[in-house]
């Protein structure tokens, strides 16, 4: 029994210092294949002409704060399909999406799926709503 305790403690020391980057989330791609990354300065240009910003984010980060006029549609539910895009707009329109900075998968995620759905103008916000707000652009 003493050898199992002192094993089982070599054990759990070990992982000790694994634990950190098992912790860790992944980074958000770079770039998006047949969308156009874009800075956050890049986005406030596309809002301030009227491009559709979708926030791909979890309800509760939605309820927190978003991009004025931003549609919701969180990308790891039903809620984001081809026909509600298409609800939004068209193939032919230019569509931003974004979520919670580089940590968050979700637009880079959600910007691959409206290419692959034939959406042509998809502009990925690696940055998204963290940066958004940092460069003091209007929230609601």
């Amino acid at each position: 029994m003493k050898h199992f305790i002192a094993l089982l403690v070599c054990v759990l020391i070990s992982a000790v210092p694994m634990a950190p980057a098992l912790a860790e989330e992944p980074e958000a791609p770079m770039t998006v294949e047949g969308a156009t990354t874009v800075t956050t300065e890049d986005a406030k240009a596309l809002f301030d002409e009227g491009v559709l910003f979708v926030d791909t984010r979890e309800d509760a980060a939605w309820e927190l704060g978003r991009v004025p006029g931003a549609v919701h549609l969180d990308v790891h539910t039903d809620a984001f399909s081809k026909e509600a895009l298409m609800e939004e707009a068209g193939f032919d329109e230019k569509i931003l999406f974004y979520c919670n900075g580089i940590k968050c998968l979700r637009s880079s995620i959600a910007s691959a799926r409206a290419v692959e759905y034939g959406y042509k103008h998809v502009y990925y916000d690696r940055e998204g709503f963290p940066g958004w707000k940092k460069a003091g652009y209007p929230v609601e």
